[in-house]
């Protein structure tokens, strides 16, 4: 018998658009001075790594699945930490929900509903080609998309989160969908 982890279903960097767009749907405003989404990524990808040989699954979305249990556990983590450093007790509520509610909203952003096997995995592809999408437009279009499509905020709420009027913001969410739509047609990622 041996140690060695099963190898991923996919790299577990390529990932990391998806992660991203999770995390970040889940930062309060107030904490992006204490976290970026990007670090909370970068240990969740670590933490994984060094538990690659504990996943028992076999497909990409057992794989995602597993990778958002790990960022649940990293984000309630940092969060605690950084409620605790800003003396903000609110700040600790339970992620684990939200996330999954994000990871839902994202699946829905994308047409159909699969049933079989072959369908989950292309819908699965098709997913992390999204984030992958999403994770290449400017950072206000990516907020306000994520605003809006993965916390489930009204075009007024994402005004009042970003300090924009509501028509700049809806400029935003045209431009942002656009351009989404763009990469999703190219094969959403350049091939690095």
């Amino acid at each position: 018998m041996t140690d060695e982890a099963p190898a991923p279903v996919r790299p577990l960097g390529s990932y990391r658009p998806y992660l991203r767009a999770l995390a970040g749907a889940q930062f309060p405003r107030q904490l992006r001075g204490f976290l970026d989404p990007s670090d909370v990524v970068q240990k969740t990808l670590l933490r994984a790594h060094e538990k690659l040989a504990l996943f028992q699954g076999t497909t990409t979305g057992e794989l995602a699945a597993w990778l958002r249990r790990i960022l649940t556990n990293v984000l309630t983590d940092e969060l605690r930490r950084a409620a605790a450093a800003a003396r903000d007790v609110a700040l600790e509520q339970s992620i684990g929900p939200a996330v999954e509610q994000s990871s839902a909203r994202l699946e829905a952003w994308l047409a159909g509903d699969g049933a079989s096997p072959s369908e989950q995995a292309v819908r699965q592809e098709e997913l992390l080609r999204l984030a992958e999408a999403l994770a290449q437009l400017p950072e206000d279009q990516r907020n306000a998309l994520e605003l809006q499509k993965l916390q489930g905020c009204s075009v007024e709420a994402i005004a009042r989160e970003m300090g924009r009027t509501k028509s700049a913001v809806g400029g935003l969410l045209r431009r942002g969908m656009r351009r989404l739509r763009e990469l999703m047609q190219e094969g959403g990622s350049d091939d690095r």
